[in-house]
């Protein structure tokens, strides 16, 4: 582990003289690499058994399910798309960081990144919700928060799971982000902030807007109620369910981020993201979710100039996986061999798995 993080301070004097400078290719992680998780190397191409918990190692090849292949004729299903205009949020009404430039690190603290070019800007928002076939109007449905939207993998893969029975007639719904990415963006700050605020968000502002729209309605369960995304809309996804339970029980995450990107600055977590496997679950009574979980080996390292040793995304990960398990929670992590950040490849092989996984246990409220 030394010498990656030497092999990421040296890469990063060479890359890293300009703010748009290119980043260095990330080292290709072992799943077997001294600290990390101790996980079942399964055989090539092949996934977990169902309704297992723990850690596994899948790849390097990533074949694609036959549920990501559209059904022919179409999905079965229905998909409304409709725009949210900044104006008319009370929650987030618009950030942009200025083309071009970025933040810079406090010389008074490696781990706080500064940034003086962020600024009030507009923005729209497209929404697409998957509806199934069957669902019959006035019925609450369960359904699944997708971050990044619209995301037609994950409306394709539920129409075929539902169609064959394997998930419960899930409606999705795929939100796109408010705009550019990281600090200072409004994506960022939607994202990457850890807190309740964006769960509120949805809640307030984008689930009315659906039932209206697309004339469902939604259950008020929460353990008929998932989040999921790749990247900060992983991290998203964990930070919706962990700061209300009360709202959403189940997690699907994909290369998350959760590492020390945060802005601005909180000092309640002034680590970002990397407090929820340093602090927030280690010291916090077990909650009541469940949890997918997947990294590569080839995932993002220090992709950054703050060197704050904080913005390891396969660490972070792993180090998730060992704190989950140490606190009991129903989780399953895999570890992609031969994969990058979001990766495609493993999407197309893991997702129908993953969702079919994650609803296993659902029973509808009464």
């Amino acid at each position: 582990m030394r010498n990656l993080l030497l092999i990421a301070i040296l890469s990063a004097l060479v890359f890293a003289s300009s703010a748009d400078a290119a980043r260095p290719k990330p080292p290709v992680r072992d799943p077997q690499e001294e600290g990390f998780v101790a996980a079942v190397e399964l055989p090539n191409g092949e996934l977990p058994p169902k309704n297992v918990v723990g850690n596994f190692v899948i790849g390097p090849k990533h074949p694609v399910a036959p549920e990501m292949l559209d059904p022919p004729g179409g999905l079965r299903g229905r998909v409304v798309e409709f725009t949210m205009k900044s104006a008319d949020s009370k929650i987030y009404p618009g950030v942009a960081r200025d083309a071009g430039t970025s933040g810079k690190v406090d010389p008074a603290d490696p781990a706080k990144l500064i940034v003086t070019t962020s600024r009030p800007a507009p923005y729209d928002r497209r929404v697409a919700v998957y509806i199934p076939k069957d669902y019959m109007a006035g019925t609450k449905a369960p359904f699944i928060v997708g971050a990044d939207g619209p995301d037609n993998g994950l409306f394709t893969a539920l129409d075929n799971l539902i169609a064959e029975g394997r998930v419960p007639p899930l409606i999705a719904i795929s939100i796109g982000n408010g705009g550019g990415d990281a600090q200072g963006s409004q994506r960022g700050l939607e994202y990457d902030t850890v807190s309740g605020l964006y769960a509120e968000f949805v809640e307030k502002e984008v689930l009315p807007r659906v039932e209206k729209e697309c004339g469902v309605t939604l259950t008020d369960d929460p353990n008929g109620r998932a989040t999921t995304g790749c990247s900060s809309g992983a991290s998203c996804a964990f930070t919706m369910a962990w700061f209300r339970p009360d709202l959403y029980r189940r997690v699907l995450s994909y290369s998350g981020t959760y590492v020390n990107q945060q802005w601005p600055s909180n000092p309640e977590t002034p680590h970002g993201a990397w407090e929820f496997h340093e602090r927030l679950i280690p010291n916090s009574p077990p909650k009541p979710l469940k949890i997918w979980l997947e990294v590569s080996d080839q995932d993002n390292f220090n992709p950054n100039r703050m060197r704050d040793g904080l913005h390891d995304w396969v660490l972070a990960n792993e180090r998730m996986a060992r704190v989950l398990a140490e606190k009991g929670y129903q989780y399953q992590f895999v570890f992609a061999k031969n994969a990058g950040h979001c990766d495609g490849a493993v999407k197309r092989q893991t997702l129908p798995y993953a969702l079919e996984w994650l609803w296993s246990d659902y029973k509808p409220a009464e």
